[in-house]
């Protein structure tokens, strides 16, 4: 913690994240403060001639803090909001699902070695080049329209998430089987998974830590590009990659309803990815003897 809040963008990230988190938490609080809804239309802010939103900057005022949504009047402050919600629940659940099935597999096979190793290791290698996306759209066209769209999302970007992690966590486990503690449990007649869980997964939680930070804004951003096609979660539910497709068919008559909802996503995976790299030099030896030199 001392070391990034010596790292002032580290720090910036962390304030952020932590920001964006309040905004997630509490916006059902937030909007009603306001007294707006992301759900309400509210016609009267819209021109009645084209249905854009009244008054410059595509409607801002101290009603609508971020203006309006073009043909429905929807707050687009209480979407952005409520919005955070959803694409941090899916980017945190799917970076959990990651990060579980990366590191059993990937402590389990830098451990065992042998069979278990190479299997894990090209298992890895199909997901992940498997084509992921298209697989995705291919599914939200099958699939039953009653099957949970939350739940689709966070199975399925966690799920092809897991090979990045197994991969670090098996380099990790590589290092730590030939340490002395590891050894000597070893030579002990301690089991394989006493001693995975006991002296291996305790010393990978800095690496761990640190790829699933660096993995969230990568989460969020799936979520986005899978609404951005329009198989992420359903309408009217607020989405940031859906108000950003939303937007593109007004950029030309309204460009602040593509503006908000892009920054926020801007803003989200920057954060994520300077906290990322503030805890990775944190954790890194190697980083921090050159910082003490």
């Amino acid at each position: 913690m001392r070391t990034v809040r010596t790292d002032r963008a580290a720090a910036a990230g962390a304030v952020v994240v932590a920001l964006l988190v309040l905004l997630a938490l509490l916006a059902p609080v937030i909007t009603s403060i306001t007294g707006q809804d992301p759900y309400r239309y509210d016609r009267s802010a819209l021109d009645p001639a084209s249905g854009l939103p009244a008054g410059p900057l595509g409607g801002v005022s101290a009603t609508h803090w971020f203006g309006v949504e073009p043909l429905t009047g929807r707050d687009l402050f209480a979407i952005v909001a409520h919005g955070a919600r959803t694409s941090f629940l899916i980017g945190v659940l799917a970076t959990a699902v990651s990060v579980v099935v990366g590191v059993v597999l990937g402590a389990s096979a830098g451990y065992l070695g042998g069979w278990w190793d190479r299997v894990v290791g090209w298992t890895g290698d199909v997901v992940f080049g498997f084509p992921y996306l298209v697989f995705m759209v291919a599914l939200g066209a099958v699939l039953p329209p009653d099957v949970p769209r939350t739940l689709l999302l966070v199975v399925v970007i966690g799920f092809f998430g897991w090979p990045r992690v197994a991969r670090v966590v098996r380099s990790a486990t590589l290092s730590l089987t030939r340490r002395g503690f590891v050894r000597a449990a070893q030579a002990m007649g301690s089991p394989p998974w006493r001693t995975i869980t006991r002296r291996v997964l305790p010393n990978l939680w800095g690496p761990v830590v640190v790829v699933a930070t660096l993995s969230i804004p990568e989460r969020i951003g799936l979520e986005a590009a899978l609404s951005f096609l329009g198989v992420g979660v359903r309408p009217p539910t607020p989405s940031w990659g859906r108000s950003i497709s939303d937007a593109i068919g007004w950029v030309q008559t309204d460009p602040m309803f593509l503006v908000f909802p892009g920054l926020a996503l801007f803003a989200a995976t920057l954060a994520f990815n300077l906290l990322g790299d503030g805890l990775r030099d944190a954790l890194d030896p190697r980083t921090a003897r050159q910082g003490a030199r």
